[in-house]
């Protein structure tokens, strides 16, 4: 029988803190013989939500919580007890295969960075996450790790995110674009220019540059980019996803006809949001690191929480952080022999 993954929750991160994170590692530790959970947090706090024992549920204590508008700065110098800190570290000592945490995303940044180290040769880590597409799911990054990237950053990005993908959904060879304002070669700021001859001169199977629909026309599998365009791209496509479910329901609420139909449609309707369902693509990944993180929404419920856990042990079963150093070292090395 394989080892059960040790995942460390922050028990304490996010909006919701214990209230979400302590009932979404109930939910998944009876579903799932294959993890072992550690609620990392105040364990007074924890204790009262658990309810009594659970089967592959422990409880680590932690004094301190990373608030949500809190400096990274401030929380790696002064919260060393945190919550996120010691969930962390947990990995770091071996004690725990993975993190998640629902905090700061900034201070779970700088704190993993600290505590985990990067990769050898990845500079920057990048944070990479799932979005619905008309086929299936398209894997973007960077997501605001990084405001400023330059060349060798983005085909780093590249070379992480075609690996987790490999690994996380099966495509041996995932299709790789690079965000662009066109199609054209003359298009582009020069480091995305100097990016796409990098990834052109590799052994990715690089499509070239894509634009931002292309992100949710199933015609390519990762995209990258610098993490201020990443990040305008996430969240403008999450108020657009608002937006449609909002004049949807405006649409049927109109009167007695339109709700009708509503009724008539439901099953559709219910389909189509279930599609689209951001809980349903919560859990980013901290790219990079030498060990795996997995940064879930800050107002995720139980079932968004649940699936950053699910996430977070492929990530541990396909041995990301080993895949990812090793493909970059060997583009690396490619690139020198050239």
């Amino acid at each position: 029988m394989d080892k059960p993954v040790r995942i460390a929750l922050d028990a304490m991160g996010g909006d919701h803190g214990v209230a979400v994170v302590v009932p979404a590692a109930i939910a998944y530790a009876a579903s799932d013989p294959g993890v072992e959970l550690i609620l990392v947090g105040d364990e007074t706090a924890i204790n009262e939500k658990l309810g009594g024992e659970h089967s592959r549920i422990t409880v680590h204590h932690a004094s301190q919580v990373v608030g949500m508008d809190e400096l990274p700065s401030q929380a790696l110098r002064h919260k060393k007890d945190s919550s996120m800190r010691v969930a962390l570290n947990l990995v770091k000592e071996g004690h725990a295969d993975a993190c998640v945490s629902a905090g700061n995303t900034g201070a779970l940044m700088a704190t993993a960075r600290f505590v985990l180290k990067m990769l050898p040769h990845v500079d920057r880590p990048a944070i990479i996450t799932a979005l619905p597409n008309t086929a299936s799911q398209t894997w973007v990054l960077d997501l605001g790790a990084n405001v400023d990237s330059s060349e060798e950053h983005l085909f780093q990005f590249a070379v992480m995110g075609a690996e987790q993908v490999a690994a996380l959904s099966g495509i041996e060879r995932p299709r790789v674009g690079l965000l662009n304002i066109g199609e054209e070669e003359i298009k582009g700021n020069e480091q995305v220019k100097k990016a796409h001859e990098l990834l052109q001169a590799s052994d990715l199977n690089y499509l070239g540059y894509v634009e931002g629909d292309n992100i949710f026309d199933g015609s390519v599998d990762v995209v990258v980019a610098d993490g201020f365009v990443g990040n305008i791209s996430l969240k403008s496509s999450e108020g657009v996803a608002k937006m449609i479910r909002h004049f949807l329901q405006e649409s049927f609420r109109q009167n007695l006809l339109t709700k009708f139909a509503g009724l008539l449609a439901l099953p559709v309707l219910k389909a189509f949001a279930r599609k689209i369902d951001p809980r349903r693509y919560n859990g980013a990944s901290l790219l990079g690191l030498n060990g795996v993180v997995i940064k879930s929404h800050g107002g995720a419920d139980q079932l968004a929480f649940g699936n950053a856990i699910g996430i977070a042990k492929k990530a541990v079963h396909n041995n990301i952080s080993h895949r990812i150093a090793r493909h970059v070292e060997a583009q690396l090395a490619a690139r020198e022999q050239a």
